[in-house]
């Protein structure tokens, strides 16, 4: 289902609320906020750094589907224990779009046995390609990588006597992303450094999906201080208790 075509009207009737501002994009948890949208051998993209403004909740609803094979497009996989992690306990996916692939014991298994592929991207390149599938954009020329294996099956030109290589925009079937507050509309301010790849995934999505700490109402926003215009945003998820989990903790001596 692609809610950009049907007008998100089946948010409407699952979050089965309506207010003054017209239909809340809000549904109940992170279960029914997935339904109808996720299946096997899809793409998502998925914002977060590390362990930072990742969307837990969504995730762990993910796992619970149970659907496979799936194709991610995300900075790196998480830990063993957290984050998209938890997906590759589960052999759920097929193949990783990243930059960063340490602190992730699982993952280096699979990759060194062949049962996960990868594509490296490097990060600036990772966010443009996002940034530029949400814009409509199919792809750019990039410097970076060239002569490395990033460039390995690419197109090269020359610009000013200058190598470039061919990267494709990223327009993923679904996107799941991590806000710090939104309103029922879908308008979503990010919190310091968990911004990082969440702007970006969420324009990429076909369907997106935002996992929220804080719930406020329609006009209750600073419109100078939305990171995200609900227009790109289908669906609402309040999570009120995220965990937050440090991804290495690093403390002095008492």
């Amino acid at each position: 289902m692609d809610v950009r075509e049907t007008g998100e009207s089946g948010a409407m009737t699952a979050a089965g609320s309506t207010n003054g501002a017209g239909f809340s994009k809000v549904w109940p948890d992170a279960r029914s906020a997935l339904g109808g949208i996720v299946h096997d051998g899809m793409l998502l993209a998925i914002g977060g750094f590390g362990l930072c403004g990742v969307p837990e909740a969504l995730i762990l609803a993910l796992r619970e589907t149970d659907v496979r094979n799936l194709i991610i497009a995300s900075n790196n996989a998480g830990v063993d224990e957290w984050g998209i992690g938890m997906l590759l306990q589960t052999r759920q996916v097929k193949k990783m779009i990243s930059s960063y692939v340490g602190e992730n014991n699982e993952f280096e298994r699979q990759y060194l046995t062949g049962e996960l592929e990868i594509e490296f991207a490097p990060q600036g390149t990772l966010a443009e390609r996002m940034r530029a599938g949400g814009a409509g954009i199919p792809g750019f020329y990039t410097r970076t990588g060239v002569g490395t294996l990033v460039a390995e099956g690419k197109e090269h030109k020359e610009f000013d006597g200058v190598t470039y290589i061919l990267e494709r925009g990223i327009q993923a079937d679904v996107a799941l992303v991590k806000a710090w507050k939104a309103d029922r509309l879908g308008n979503l301010v990010y919190r310091r450094t968990a911004r990082n790849f969440n702007p970006n995934a969420a324009t990429c999505g076909k369907v997106t999906v935002a996992e929220v700490e804080f719930l406020v109402e329609p006009g209750e926003l600073d419109p100078d201080e939305i990171h995200t215009p609900g227009i790109f945003v289908h669906r609402v998820v309040h999570n009120p208790n995220a965990e937050k989990r440090i991804e290495k903790i690093t403390t002095r001596e008492a």
